[in-house]
């Protein structure tokens, strides 16, 4: 590794760990959308291992969203796991059937919730996240924290 990439690196790992609960999940959208860019640039030229990275790497994104979701603190959570499946499922397919179409679809599908996070936590408002008064208020935006 040379001197930028170690900083880079070291750039990287330095953001992360300082991040809030609502600043890692934007980050894990905005490399989720890259891979899936990625991935879709790679399938249509026919480069189907850079698609398939791209589209595993996607995979393991998704799993951690969902494993981060607080089912237990919000109404909304169960239809945002819903839908988090069916992502996972399609981009599976994606890779397994080199299907461009597939991979553009969960782009479509979540870039507006990679804006919503940008949003929510560019103002710092937290959207309604559960009526439990008992929920932990370090929850952050949408009972992930």
């Amino acid at each position: 590794m040379n001197g930028y990439q170690a900083k880079r690196s070291q750039y990287v790992q330095d953001a992360v760990l300082s991040a809030t609960p609502a600043g890692l999940l934007t980050m894990l959208y905005d490399r989720l959308l890259l891979d899936l860019a990625r991935a879709g640039a790679a399938q249509e030229a026919g480069d189907w291992g850079t698609a398939s990275s791209n589209l595993l790497h996607a995979q393991d994104i998704v799993g951690e969203l969902m494993s981060s979701l607080r089912t237990d603190v919000w109404d909304g959570a169960e239809g945002l796991m819903s839908l988090y499946t069916y992502v996972r499922q399609t981009l599976l397919e994606a890779n397994t059937r080199r299907d461009r179409t597939r991979t553009a679809e969960c782009a479509e599908i979540l870039e507006p919730l990679r804006q919503a996070w940008h949003e929510a936590a560019r103002t710092g408002q937290p959207a309604p996240v559960a009526q439990n008064q008992d929920a932990p208020r370090s929850l952050g935006v949408l009972g992930v924290g």
